[in-house]
């Protein structure tokens, strides 16, 4: 009986012990922290009051990484809240870099118009992109015919011509968002890509990212502050 009473006192005292631990440990994974977790930018990103804002390229591995397993779940969890998510493509990383965005603005534009996010699986901007992933991180695609074959893989995966990409690209909304892409290069220089800025204000240190609900739980955390 004694060895019984032992064991018993001894097993409630771990499960006591583990309760308190994992309290602990979602306190301060919830808190999240200047120069730990985030930095404040010096010059905040105009319109972004309830958005979550992603800088990546297309030749970027870790942007691919995030893009395959964390970005559109951590939008999904946000969206429950109301929180939009946004990209910005980095137009001098890559050698095609501004073809880049040029085609990943005009598809966005084309996905706007039919009603499209940027996570639908039938929107043109998620084909191209992925088509671009894959051509270059699995593949080892580097386009050395040129820029025109570059453009062509993604209009292709998007499923659209040449003659509507260039109308698509003329578009005010296409230029629009070009022109705020231009403020991805500042982004990027803090720490590289890709880079997550919330509110406009927060730029998460990636370094400190753990997990996508930690992720999600630290941008609603920005979000009310």
């Amino acid at each position: 009986m004694h060895n019984s009473f032992v064991t018993k006192g001894f097993l409630a005292l771990v499960v006591a012990f583990v309760l308190a631990f994992s309290v602990f440990t979602v306190t301060v994974h919830a808190a999240a922290q200047e120069g730990v977790d985030y930095v404040v930018l010096e010059k905040p990103i105009p319109n972004m009051s309830n958005t979550v804002l992603k800088v990546f390229s297309y030749d970027c591995p870790f942007c691919y990484r995030y893009d395959k397993s964390v970005t559109a779940n951590v939008a999904t969890i946000l969206a429950k809240d109301g929180i939009k998510a946004t990209v910005w493509h980095l137009k001098n990383k890559g050698q095609y870099g501004n073809q880049a965005n040029e085609v990943f603005a005009a598809l966005i534009t084309k996905d706007q118009k039919t009603g499209l996010g940027l996570f639908d699986d039938k929107a043109s901007f998620k084909k191209a992109k992925f088509a671009y992933y894959t051509a270059y991180h699995v593949n080892r695609e580097r386009w050395d015919k040129g820029a025109d074959t570059f453009i062509k893989t993604g209009l292709d995966a998007a499923g659209i011509s040449r003659a509507e990409f260039q109308e698509l690209l003329k578009d005010p909304a296409t230029q629009a968002r070009l022109k705020d892409w231009d403020g991805a290069v500042e982004i990027a220089k803090i720490q590289g890509i890709p880079a997550f800025v919330v509110k406009g204000k927060y730029l998460l240190y990636t370094k400190s990212i753990k997990s996508i609900d930690g992720m999600a739980a630290t941008i609603k955390e920005l979000m009310a502050k």
